[in-house]
């Protein structure tokens, strides 16, 4: 695999050549068949010409592209790309061939693309290790980077060791002008941030159907009691049975996507998740339901138009989360016609409304909405006549939002245990938090 990188100007910024079956001249053979192409001609992120594949990836206006004459792996390829942008963004802040790609790749392979390891020993003089305080010896650089465990090392020591887990998730919602749900589903993530002495083992459990159906007898057995989730500091509640989902209740996730760290085989065998953690911020593992979702908000509109002259508007909205919760940040965008000239609004409960007419949109804002409750608004809307009337295209009305403490796939942490051979006492806090995906109900 051979990677380089273009700039706005569809010059190389960066290459390297492992390999002499590929030459260096098809930098521009890929420069004149993907980037100087038209893009409703370039559709795959796959380009095969001959018997040569160019795998890309497009941010902003830098390209990154891997080229084989092998019969590769794509996931792989497009894994390594995103790994390799995510590492130049959030480490390096700039791609540079020699401090870069030598360290990740060897003979156009991927062999280590973990930022806190790449930290150890790739340092400039803008960019400094802030977990390393003296240079690592080159053994211990060595056994990180080729061993079990390359995203920890083995001398990490905190005063007090305290995990915390952010379940977040993104409600993506189609309701049709009828009532009708044609898309309802639930994308979200479990982040954790370590702070953990030595190398601990973690064992993490949540109410996912196979993990109760198969394993709740097994878990018992092997002592790992129910963990009740307590919030993080500053929100002083508890998340316990919170979220719509009572102890005896099980949640069906589909497409779980794990951190490296995670152990497959022992999930795969017994559902455990089971792992040793990096050492601060990172992703735990990813997953979609479709089953069940438990919609926040729930949003009854009408809107008449009244000839060619006026639009009223009635929009009712539903929390469906519990009194003791609330919605922040609230943004309800309800679409005008772009021949709107005046609106006359009223908000009955909470929030503020009004015209932005460079958004051809009514922006309703609530910085706190309670669960359990419900607020309208009504507008009527005047329209400028025009010469050819064309017929308004009725966009959706779209939300914004934020409601912690509640998860709208109704997941919940079951435990979280932590074993280290010092045997030390660790405290783990859990924080649940929904957001607005696509959010969209059609008028």
């Amino acid at each position: 695999m051979r990677p380089f990188s273009f700039g706005p100007s569809s010059e190389v910024l960066i290459s390297r050549l492992y390999r002499h079956d590929v030459k260096r001249s098809v930098a521009d053979v890929f420069r004149v068949h993907v980037i100087s192409s038209p893009t409703s001609v370039v559709r795959s992120p796959v380009t095969t010409l001959g018997s040569t594949s160019f795998f890309h990836i497009r941010y902003d206006n830098l390209w990154l592209c891997a080229v084989t004459k092998n019969n590769s792996s794509a996931a792989l390829v497009f894994e390594f790309l995103y790994r390799l942008l995510g590492l130049g963004v959030s480490y390096f802040g700039r791609f540079d061939e020699e401090a870069l790609l030598d360290e990740v790749l060897d003979f156009g392979y991927p062999q280590n693309i973990e930022v806190d390891t790449l930290k150890l020993y790739v340092t400039t003089e803008s960019v400094r290790s802030k977990n390393v305080v003296e240079a690592p010896l080159p053994q211990s650089i060595t056994m990180q980077a080729t061993g079990a465990t390359t995203w920890r090392r083995n001398d990490i020591a905190y005063k007090k060791n305290e995990a915390f887990v952010d379940v977040i998730e993104s409600v993506n919602l189609i309701l049709s002008a009828k009532g009708t749900v044609l898309r309802a589903d639930v994308q979200g993530q479990i982040v954790m941030r370590s702070f953990l002495s030595g190398m601990p083992e973690c064992k993490f459990g949540l109410n996912d159907k196979l993990v109760l159906e198969r394993d709740s007898a097994t878990a018992a057995a092997r002592g790992l009691s129910a963990l009740t989730p307590v919030a993080p500091r500053g929100l002083g509640s508890r998340a316990g049975g919170m979220g719509g989902v009572g102890d005896g209740e099980s949640v069906e996730i589909a497409d779980c996507q794990f951190h490296q760290c995670v152990r497959l085989g022992r999930f795969d065998t017994d559902r455990t998740i089971s792992f040793i953690p990096p050492d601060g911020e990172f992703e735990l593992m990813r997953y979609r339901t479709t089953e069940n979702v438990n919609l926040p908000f729930k949003v009854l509109p009408v809107v008449r138009e009244m000839g060619k002259t006026l639009v009223e508007y009635e929009v009712l909205i539903k929390s469906n989360f519990s009194s003791k919760l609330s919605a922040t940040n609230m943004v309800v965008s309800i679409p005008t016609p772009p021949n709107a000239t005046k609106c006359r609004i009223k908000v009955s409960g909470v929030g503020k409304a009004k015209y932005h007419p460079e958004e051809n949109a009514i922006v309703w804002r609530i910085s706190r909405f309670q669960g359990l409750q419900e607020t309208s608004l009504t507008a009527v809307v005047d329209l400028a006549p025009m010469a050819k009337p064309v017929p308004w295209s009725r966009p959706p009305i779209a939300l914004d939002f934020q409601v912690l403490m509640f998860t709208a796939s109704g997941l919940l942490v079951r435990f979280l245990k932590v074993f280290e051979k010092s045997n030390y006492q660790s405290v783990k806090w859990v924080r649940y938090m929904t957001k607005a995906g696509s959010y969209e109900i059609r008028i």
